[in-house]
């Protein structure tokens, strides 16, 4: 696979993260928005280090490791990296039930359109740098 198609791979399955994210909260499951979104911040850094970096990224969901080493930490604004901190603990894959349940009593509707935006406003951006 080129660089390109590396690239183009990781947007499209971060696209495809975002409707799932809509879809989500439409249904009032605010849990999955949550991990949605963090898959989003995910596979957009995955395509950044693709389109950067010489070697194709970590198999790893750490979203600060990623910016950080791609050099992103140190583009992002200090509110943009503050949100991708704060979604680290969003990635709910193979937590516990007790630690899912914790989570999800965070999460409501308007918490989860706040992350959602967020989440658009910071894919465009690392999109825009690539």
């Amino acid at each position: 696979m080129t660089k390109e198609e590396k690239v183009a791979y990781w947007l499209d399955l971060a696209e495809y993260d975002i409707e799932t994210a809509e879809a989500m909260y439409n249904s009032g499951r605010w849990l999955y928005v949550g991990f949605m979104c963090h898959q989003v911040i995910e596979k957009t850094l995955k395509a950044y280090w693709c389109g950067t970096q010489p070697e194709d990224p970590p198999y790893t969901h750490n979203l600060v490791l990623l910016s950080d080493k791609t050099g992103l930490t140190e583009l992002l604004s200090d509110e943009q990296n503050e949100f991708v901190s704060q979604m680290m603990p969003l990635n709910i894959q193979a937590r516990y039930p007790s630690y899912k349940e914790q989570l999800s009593k965070k999460l409501n509707k308007a918490t989860c359109r706040m992350i959602i935006n967020k989440t658009k406003e910071v894919q465009l951006w690392i999109k825009s740098k690539l």
